[in-house]
């Protein structure tokens, strides 16, 4: 159905004004609502960037490209990154395609409107012009009719009773009827020319005016369904990537593999040993046959023996490393005035701990008890490598599993290293050929230093690959052997008791490769030494292994309250009473004992000694004896 307002609205102007100033400001807001929309999706892909990269890993880990659960949330994070990509395209064509053209028209309509309407302003003055000459034209013609026939009333009237007054009244009323007859002309004239101008306006002008603000309130209906629809197709361009990075993510989701997991936990952890086996009996009877006063002397040893007795896994730390650690500097000296319950006023503890060299310390072993000095052999030939950092090139340090998988992973990195090497020296034997036939591209001579690098490479790392090879097929094999030999030894331990009487040997060859691992986390595969230790006696084995207490010689009593917040000191309150294990060496400190289970150095100004001279001369005796059987 057409409508025409020049037709249906030729005295609305007033409100095609209003309606048309409406029309504007829709636009108007419907740009800036564009706009912001715009905004917020470039601040949700801003927040998600920086989301992703938030849980993105900072750093390539060897644990995250290990198991499908992070390969899949990696997958899942990249994904993430390529939607917001497509969302910053779908902000970036909102502003360009849509947000920019509108802000643009919106002036141009703006312009092109006032045209318009200042137009229809002219041709509404032009009539209301025409209407006002009209009617100044019309009361003009009644006020000069009016006045000649009053004229004519006066002169007919006069004529009666005088002529020559009369003849002048007749003369006045003659000229009021030729100006009436003037005015009733220029009124014509003005009617008509009011009627054309009329016709001309509401059957000419108007409507072309309206016409035109017609055409351009469509134009700008239609430029607002254009933007509509630039918004939809912009939003729709970018569904069909989003829709296949949201297949990826549940192609990751379902990619995960719990079992294969799991696995994967086994192939990375497994050390290679085997379960440690039954715990051995051990004979206390032989100490019935020692004399009594070597009982009575020996009660506190029998005693800390009950406890010393573990698996390597809850052992105390090794004696060695507590006489590395003792404190070797003069101890602070005691305070002026003691107070009885001064514990703001007692004395801090020594100064940080300075090792002295493991040479001077060893030397110092030598001059302890036998027992002792077994002790610490021990911890130095399972233990002390280890401490110092070494780490074998042949992985030997490692459980079996974890060596053959080091190694293999070192075999895969150098097998690409050779192969980029082989590709630089195909590269340059290619160039050089090159040079030869064509010397003008180059010199083939200031090849040959590189070649020889390369070269020289190649064979430094075929060397190495020989060698890690090697070291994994002796892992292999081990490994194989430890397979074998549990498959074989399980079935036999099994279907034997384990009987007081077992012999160490047999007790030995029973111990599964998990026995050969030091408290320290070292681990030994020589085979000579468990041979040598088989042919070891039990008893010999037995004093090897144990960590017993040093006896005590004597008690003391503590004058002053002391912190010991240093390694190898031991806190006391003042009256404390404590065991006296070792006498002051010159170096101003005492090691004590506090009920067999805290044992360490206090200052010797802090307490007074009671030496037990019986006691102490057992010691020697005792200790002298072993040495010499030893």
């Amino acid at each position: 159905m057409s409508c025409n307002w020049g037709n249906e609205l030729w005295d609305q102007f007033d409100n095609l004004e209003k309606h048309t100033s409406w029309g504007i400001d829709f636009l108007e807001r419907y740009t800036k609502f564009v706009k912001e929309r715009a905004d917020i999706e470039l601040s949700y892909a801003k927040q998600i960037r920086n989301l992703s990269k938030k849980y993105h890993p900072k750093r390539s880990r060897e644990d995250e490209s290990r198991y499908t659960w992070c390969l899949a949330f990696a997958a899942t994070l990249r994904q993430l990154n390529e939607v917001v990509v497509q969302r910053e395209e779908l902000a970036e064509n909102l502003n360009t395609q849509i947000v920019c053209e509108l802000t643009r028209y919106t002036q141009e309509l703006k312009t092109e409107r006032k045209t318009h309407f200042q137009d229809g302003r002219r041709a509404q003055q032009h009539i209301e012009s025409s209407w006002k000459h009209l009617e100044s034209s019309k009361r003009r013609f009644e006020r000069d009719c009016k006045e000649a026939e009053r004229a004519q009333h006066i002169s007919e009237r006069i004529d009666l009773d005088n002529k020559t007054d009369g003849e002048k009244a007749r003369q006045t009323a003659h000229q009021k009827q030729q100006a009436a007859e003037e005015s009733r002309k220029d009124y014509v004239t003005s009617l008509n020319q009011f009627n054309q101008d009329q016709h001309q306006h509401y059957h000419t002008l108007v409507p072309v005016i309206y016409q035109r603000i017609q055409d351009m309130e469509e134009r700008r209906i239609e430029r607002i369904c254009e933007a509509m629809r630039l918004s939809a197709e912009a939003e729709r361009k970018v569904l069909p990537v989003v829709s296949r990075c949201l297949d990826a993510m549940m192609d990751a989701a379902q990619s995960i593999q719990p079992r294969m997991d799991t696995r994967q936990v086994v192939e990375v952890y497994k050390s290679g040993f085997d379960p440690p086996g039954d715990v051995e009996f051990e004979d206390y009877s032989a100490t019935m046959r020692r004399s009594i006063s070597e009982s009575s002397y020996l009660d506190n040893r029998t005693e800390g023996r009950r406890h010393s007795r573990k698996l390597w896994p809850f052992i105390r730390k090794n004696k060695l490393l507590t006489l590395l650690s003792s404190p070797r500097q003069p101890p602070p000296p005691p305070p002026t005035s003691p107070s009885p319950g001064g514990v703001a006023n007692s004395p801090q503890s020594p100064p940080p701990v300075s090792r002295e060299p493991i040479t001077q310390r060893l030397n110092d072993l030598m001059t302890s008890g036998s027992r002792t000095r077994k002790q610490c052999l021990r911890s130095l030939k399972r233990g002390l490598s280890l401490k110092l950092g070494s780490s074998p090139a042949d992985c030997s340090h490692l459980p079996p599993e974890q060596r053959r998988k080091k190694l293999q992973t070192r075999i895969n990195n150098i097998n690409q290293e050779i192969q980029r090497e082989r590709e630089q020296r195909d590269a340059l034997l290619k160039m050089r050929e090159v040079y030869e036939q064509s010397p003008q591209m180059g010199d083939a001579t200031s090849l040959e230093p590189r070649l020889e690098e390369v070269k020289q490479s190649l064979q430094r790392l075929e060397d190495e690959l020989r060698r890690n090879q090697a070291w994994l097929s002796e892992a292999d094999s081990r490994l194989s052997d430890h397979s074998s030999r549990r498959q074989s030894g399980g079935c036999g331990i099994n279907s034997q008791a384990t009987t007081p009487g077992s012999s160490s040997l047999k007790q030995l060859d029973n111990r599964s490769p998990a026995s050969r691992e030091s408290p320290d986390g070292s681990y030994t595969e020589d085979h000579s030494a468990e041979l040598h230790f088989k042919s070891r006696s039990s008893e010999f084995d037995d004093d090897f292994d144990d960590e017993e207490p040093l006896p005590s010689i004597g008690t003391c009593k503590s004058l002053y309250p002391f912190q010991g917040q240093n390694e190898g000191t031991l806190s006391m309150v003042e009256g404390e009473l404590l065991s006296v294990v070792e006498e002051d060496k010159g170096d101003g400190w005492t090691r004590v004992r506090r009920n067999l289970d805290e044992e360490g150095y206090v200052p010797t100004s802090y307490i007074k000694v009671f030496l037990d001279s019986s006691a102490k001369g057992q010691v020697c005796l005792i200790l002298g004896s072993t040495s010499m059987g030893t």
